[in-house]
């Protein structure tokens, strides 16, 4: 949703599902990835990238019908699925590369959220009355 152009050829744009759907205001939501994937287990090599925008479902309660499941989609088990996807995130980050995590608080708490991942950020900013952004650089292991 964030994507001025989803069609940027510097961009990979993975999502788990490539669909349209009719959202119950008449409109369409359109999920049109150039990836298909898990973000908990993604196909891309060890440190392809230098930067990586995570923006994984926000929700963990949501029915199938709602506007919010269609166009975001919902979390299984949150806590595994939050800490593999950061994990994932961070292995196809390259050394010094920088993670930019998005995230609603709406039903889960930013604090709850970073418990379950493990790591501080290291700086973010609220955008709005639930949204914050989050900044993380891989450093290498020594």
């Amino acid at each position: 949703m964030f994507w001025f152009d989803k069609d940027n050829p510097l961009v990979d744009f993975q999502d788990i599902r490539d669909e349209t759907c009719m959202l119950s205001d008449g409109q369409t939501c359109i999920v049109s990835p150039n990836i298909i994937g898990d973000f908990t287990s993604m196909a891309m090599p060890d440190k392809s990238y230098k930067l990586v925008v995570w923006d994984p479902p926000h929700l963990v309660w949501a029915g199938k019908a709602s506007n919010l499941y269609k166009m975001f989609g919902k979390l299984n088990d949150w806590h595994v699925d939050l800490k593999k996807g950061f994990d994932e995130c961070m292995r196809v980050l390259d050394d010094y590369g920088v993670l930019i995590f998005k995230w609603s608080d709406t039903q889960l708490k930013v604090k709850t959220v970073i418990k379950a991942i493990g790591q501080a950020p290291l700086f973010g900013h609220k955008t709005s009355r639930h949204c914050i952004w989050m900044a993380y650089m891989k450093i290498p292991q020594e």
